[in-house]
């Protein structure tokens, strides 16, 4: 930046470095997503092509920033973990803040069309996006635990709720009264005795949420190459490993997940 006498006025500007040796959290959230769903037609409770296009933007964002260990996503909401030691953008909070949440709005914009095939984007969205630090392994655990719990509540309620609307011919005043004070319990026994579901079938993908992680994959990759004895070149198929972001949609509350991919706490 050059001299000059205006210079003194980044002497306002704070530090917002996060603190060292903390799990750095961005926690991004669709704005107004309630009407934005309403407006277009998205499928009641859960509509799989909204769902998918944010799983494509979550990839986005990770296949950018290589320093992000895992990530989970739920309805309109994406959680993003940075490693510890990570020393992208000198670990300000403004600047992963407003990368990631830029990132994430743009390509779901971008990748629209892709997902959301029979309806015409009727304006932008919006996301907000936040900063958390959790300062050991355990913390970051609850957090993500608590995350997918909320997915778990969030999604049998959603589903009762729907059900009730759409094939009990309740209004939606009607079907909040209904399910106002009931445990998990009840609106299980609710699906199941009036509309035959079992909510423990249901698609992991809706009762889990989505977990990205880094994982090496080997792939089949065709090369053009001539040994020192060959004329010609000849195409030979070559395997590699490369790290590819997962999608899994599974149990993290419990230690299984934890067990399986030790490297995330390890990195």
């Amino acid at each position: 930046m050059a001299k000059s006498k205006f210079e003194y006025v980044r002497q306002f500007e704070k530090d917002d470095s996060c603190l060292p040796n903390c799990w750095i959290v961005v926690r991004i959230d669709g704005r107004g997503f309630h009407k934005f769903s309403d407006d277009h037609k998205f499928e009641k409770p859960n509509d799989e092509g909204a769902l998918l296009l944010m799983n494509k933007c979550a990839e986005c964002v990770m296949n950018q920033f290589k320093d992000i260990v895992i990530a989970y996503g739920v309805s309109d909401e994406y959680s993003f973990v940075f490693r510890k030691g990570t020393t992208q953008f000198s670990r300000r909070e403004s600047k992963l803040m407003s990368n990631l949440v830029s990132l994430f709005s743009s390509s779901y914009v971008f990748y629209w069309k892709d997902y959301i095939k029979q309806t015409t984007l009727l304006y932008p969205p919006a996301f907000d996006a936040r900063v958390v630090l959790y300062p050991s392994n355990n913390n970051l655990k609850d957090y993500l635990s608590w995350r997918q719990a909320d997915c778990h509540i969030n999604n049998l309620y959603n589903t009762c709720f729907w059900k009730l609307v759409l094939e009990g011919h309740c209004s939606n005043t009607e079907a909040e009264e209904r399910l106002k004070g009931t445990v998990s319990s009840d609106k299980n026994e609710l699906l199941f005795s009036q509309f035959g579901i079992n909510y423990n079938t249901l698609d992991e993908f809706y009762r889990k949420g989505t977990i990205l992680i880094w994982k090496k994959v080997d792939e089949e990759v065709l090369k053009v190459c001539r040994s020192k004895d060959d004329v010609e070149e000849q195409e030979r198929v070559v395997i590699r490993s490369r790290r590819r972001v997962t999608h899994l949609h599974t149990d993290l509350i419990g230690d299984g997940f934890w067990l399986q991919n030790t490297e995330i706490l390890e990195c």
